[in-house]
């Protein structure tokens, strides 16, 4: 139950579902201006086009009941082991990392792939970010996925998964599915780990022991 979840996994749940909401009541204000939109000139004269809080704005939106249910039940389901293995503080520093850089990987090939200029939204970018934290912190694990209900190991299924993303974004296969932004969150949070494990010249302060 969410009420048993460590408090930056709570305090996101809630905040994806407040802002739903209000999405609801409000559109399309909050896509308008909150969503992510590609760099450069708005070829619509009612929106400004990319603003820099919408790095991080875009992940508290979600396009439908169905778009925002799967990521809540993702964020519900990986969030609160990572949180207790990370700490409170070092999650909410994860996550975001995994939103922002989801975001930047968007807004680098969705004009190469696409060439269209359509906004991005929803919180897959930090929930692939701690599906990728699950299976390297948790690779035996079990994962059973929801169209393919077979049992198996957490780092067998991110791979799988991180490889038909990669697939389904270069053929354009699923049109309207960030898969770019999917993989960006997977690789921001790779790098984040990898850091924190000091894998890196420049050594971090807090240093993952698994």
């Amino acid at each position: 139950m969410a009420i048993d979840l460590p408090p930056v996994t709570r305090a996101l749940l809630v905040a994806n579902v407040a802002v739903f909401l209000l999405q609801q009541a409000v559109d399309p204000f909050l896509v308008v201006h909150a969503a992510l939109w590609p760099i450069g000139p708005s070829p619509y004269g009612d929106v400004p086009g990319f603003r820099w809080w919408q790095l991080v704005s875009y992940g508290f939106l979600h396009g439908s009941v169905a778009h925002i249910a799967f990521n809540m039940l993702a964020l519900w389901m990986f969030g609160g082991a990572i949180e207790r293995l990370f700490g409170s503080r070092p999650f909410a520093l994860y996550y975001f990392v995994c939103v922002v850089g989801a975001a930047l990987a968007q807004l680098a090939t969705v004009h190469w792939f696409t060439g269209g200029y359509y906004p991005t939204l929803g919180a897959s970018g930090g929930v692939m970010g701690l599906l990728l934290a699950f299976g390297m912190m948790f690779p035996q694990a079990r994962v059973i996925a929801l169209l393919f209900p077979i049992p198996m190991p957490a780092w067998l299924f991110v791979i799988l998964y991180g490889a038909a993303e990669l697939v389904f974004g270069i053929t354009g296969t699923q049109a309207g599915v960030a898969h770019f932004a999917h993989l960006g969150g997977m690789a921001f949070g790779f790098l984040m780990i990898q850091y924190w494990r000091g894998r890196f010249p420049i050594k971090p302060r807090r240093i993952l022991m698994r």
